[in-house]
């Protein structure tokens, strides 16, 4: 059995200080141990998870994910189409439930037969965690070569690898500890602090590049700009290229936990993530993450058409949903239904003068420039301007 804050120590001695993940039993300790020494991020998902440490690593940080093994299928999506597409490097801790030979819960059965075979497919390196303690220092140090050449690495962990470590606070007093002295939970019906703006007028439904073109000019030289996948990151290369944005190809869903990962570890940046109604009913389960861990240097932006315009124009099920009671309900410190670009203006310049986490809702029509083109930058050379932009000022 491994000591698990040897471990601990030693990720840190390399430079690995943010964790971000969903629990497992097998790997309940090192949970255990980074939530009470280090940075730690419970996420709604595990493909969240893979964001939030992407995000971590755009600022410069060293990032570990911890899922278990039936979660790593759930990680797939932005592993293949975010890390590996922008060189964004992970070192991972995946339990082995339903490991051959052991009786385990029928539903591990499967996943503990292909765990390995499946990194094997996404091309990531991977070895069983050793428990004999010089074997571990060697493996950290070929996992921290190749996380320092942008590849990620795996650690497979079976049962019973690490010794026991008690989590240092109660449940209450873990929920203080994490969320920020100033993160309020919303709840506008039930005489909280909480802060949310209804619609007030008639919704007149600009497209979305004009909304793009407003917040571009609004950014200043601590700003960034996120751009969720599929016409929105396209038309802010278009409005204006610059290494303040960072533009996502694939990994639908997950452009506000990497804002999340971002403004949780560039704390000197202002982050505003521009999201789309089919993405964020993707994951949904993010928005209370964001909720719960952000230190207000956040603004996250809807664009409402009701459609996965992208892809063909199918509708979406978002005419159903009211996002902004539920970003209030699940703990945004604002919540604004804006109706047009003067209102979305005033917002975004709102925040810019007193930081808290917000949630900016705007229904849009649909409809592109013509001739709209494609981002000419390499994905990698996109994440390396923006990472050094980053950099600046820290």
């Amino acid at each position: 059995m491994l000591d698990t804050k040897t471990l601990g120590n030693l990720l840190s001695e390399y430079g690995f200080d943010f964790y971000s993940g969903v629990p497992c039993s097998f790997l309940k300790y090192l949970i255990n141990y980074a939530i009470n020494d280090r940075e730690f991020v419970m996420a709604a998902n595990e493909g969240d998870a893979v964001a939030i440490c992407a995000g971590a690593h755009l600022a410069g940080r060293k990032s570990v994910l911890l899922c278990q093994n039936s979660g790593l299928t759930n990680c797939v999506s932005p592993l293949t189409s975010l890390n590996k597409t922008f060189d964004i490097p992970v070192l991972g801790f995946v339990s082995l439930r339903g490991e051959p030979g052991l009786k385990d819960a029928p539903q591990h059965t499967f996943m503990g037969e292909i765990t390995t075979q499946l990194l094997d497919v996404l091309k990531i390196e991977w070895e069983y965690l050793s428990t004999d303690e010089e074997e571990l220092k060697q493996q950290v140090k070929r996992a921290n070569e190749l996380i320092e050449s942008n590849k990620s690495f795996f650690f497979v962990v079976k049962k019973n690898s690490f010794n026991p470590v008690t989590l240092n606070v109660s449940s209450d007093e873990l929920k203080e500890k994490i969320v920020s002295p100033d993160c309020v939970i919303l709840d506008s019906d039930r005489g909280s602090k909480s802060f949310k703006v209804s619609k007030k007028s008639f919704d007149q439904l600009p497209k979305r590049f004009d909304a793009i073109k407003i917040i571009s000019s609004l950014k200043n030289e601590k700003t960034v700009l996120l751009a969720t996948t599929g016409f929105t990151g396209r038309e802010l290369y278009q409005v204006k290229d610059d290494e303040q944005n960072f533009y996502m190809f694939g990994s639908m869903g997950c452009v506000s936990s990497i804002a999340l990962g971002l403004s949780l570890s560039a704390k000197h940046k202002d982050v505003i993530a521009l999201d789309g109604d089919g993405a964020l009913l993707m994951r949904m389960g993010s928005m209370a993450t964001n909720a719960h861990y952000s230190r207000g240097n956040m603004l996250h932006i809807l664009f409402d058409n009701n459609s996965h315009e992208s892809t063909g124009g199918q509708l979406t099920v978002s005419s159903g949903v009211d996002f902004v009671s539920v970003a209030a309900n699940v703990g945004y410190e604002k919540s604004i239904y804006v109706s047009g670009l003067q209102e979305l203006e005033q917002a975004v310049r709102d925040w810019q003068k007193n930081k808290k986490l917000t949630f900016i809702y705007l229904r849009i029509s649909s409809g592109k420039p013509e001739n709209l083109g494609r981002p000419s930058l390499k994905p990698s050379e996109i994440k390396d301007r923006f990472v050094r932009f980053i950099s600046r000022g820290a």
